[in-house]
């Protein structure tokens, strides 16, 4: 193989994403031609309304899953957390680069943390699981919708629009925006959505000569935490209109992994922990599922879907 491409979105974040793995694989592998094919999904088309009305984080990778059936690229780099829980056959993730910062974080021109807003500010953010975090510790403040990639939802702030909004921290880090955050906010209360701030590389399944490129870009711990996370919102039927959060750390050799999942509407979140080895990271994350259970999550995910 003499050329490389990879599918990536056309927004600054995806393309700093797809320029990075591109400039990883360039350097392993310095025979190898490595371009970039810039796709704009429906997912960046649509802005008017909420992931959850038009179809999900799924609309960010569907056209560039096509890229790869066709023959157009050979690779997808993706925000792993805006990956379907279920991958069609025909595809699989071929690596999942170290982590950065999976934390949310509060950004605001007028006021330094959650705590300083006053009653009836407006936050804005993308996310039910946001959301929902807001109304359980923060019911005072009112939430809305803030769609478009990075440089858009900063500019509606800017404009007035908002009086705060919640993003995610690794996002801002990576566009050379750290210094619009105020604040990294505590996953006491605000704990990162599945796979937050991890890099995926999306693959046609036995695609051999490609998976051995990456091979070296596929780090252990994000893979292992990731896989905890994604087994948690798989197994309670994560989407856009589920408000979940799954959060695994990896300290010597063990997965720590706490989940929460719930009703913005009716304002509350079940929530589950468990620990375990490294190397069992998905039946840790059906352990935590099963304690959830217990306590109701399914009653309370079918009574959010009714009252929506």
């Amino acid at each position: 193989m003499q050329r490389l491409i990879i599918a990536t979105r056309a927004s600054p974040l995806a393309l700093w994403q797809a320029e990075h793995i591109q400039s990883l694989l360039q350097a392993a592998h310095p025979q190898l031609a490595v371009e970039l094919l810039k796709i704009t999904t429906r997912g960046d088309q649509v802005l008017d309304r909420s992931l959850a009305k038009i179809g999900g984080k799924g609309l960010f990778v569907k056209e560039l899953e096509v890229a790869l059936m066709d023959g157009r690229a050979d690779l997808a780099v993706h925000s792993f957390k805006d990956v379907p829980m279920l991958l069609e056959p025909q595809f699989e993730i071929g690596a999942v680069l170290e982590r950065e910062d999976p934390r949310d974080c509060f950004v605001s021109s007028r006021f330094g943390s959650l705590d300083e807003l006053p009653a009836g500010a407006r936050v804005g953010t993308s996310s039910l699981r946001r959301e929902l975090a807001v109304r359980i510790h923060y019911p005072a403040l009112q939430v809305g919708a803030v769609r478009g990639n990075v440089g858009t939802r900063l500019a509606k702030l800017d404009r007035g629009e908002f009086d705060a909004l919640i993003m995610a921290a690794a996002g801002l880090k990576r566009l050379g925006l750290a210094a619009r955050i105020r604040g990294i906010l505590p996953t006491s209360q605000f704990l990162p959505a599945p796979a937050q701030g991890a890099l995926a590389i999306e693959i046609r399944a036995k695609d051999g000569e490609v998976a051995a490129l990456i091979q070296h870009l596929d780090h252990a711990a994000t893979r292992a935490a990731t896989s905890a996370e994604r087994m948690v919102s798989r197994a309670l039927g994560g989407s856009c209109q589920v408000p979940l959060a799954a959060y695994a750390q990896v300290e010597g050799g063990q997965l720590h992994l706490r989940a929460s999942a719930g009703s913005v509407t009716l304002g509350r979140a079940v929530t589950g922990q468990a620990s375990g080895p490294f190397d069992q990271a998905e039946a840790l994350g059906r352990a935590v599922v099963d304690q959830m259970k217990a306590q109701g999550v399914e009653q309370l995910l079918a009574a959010a879907s009714e009252a929506a």
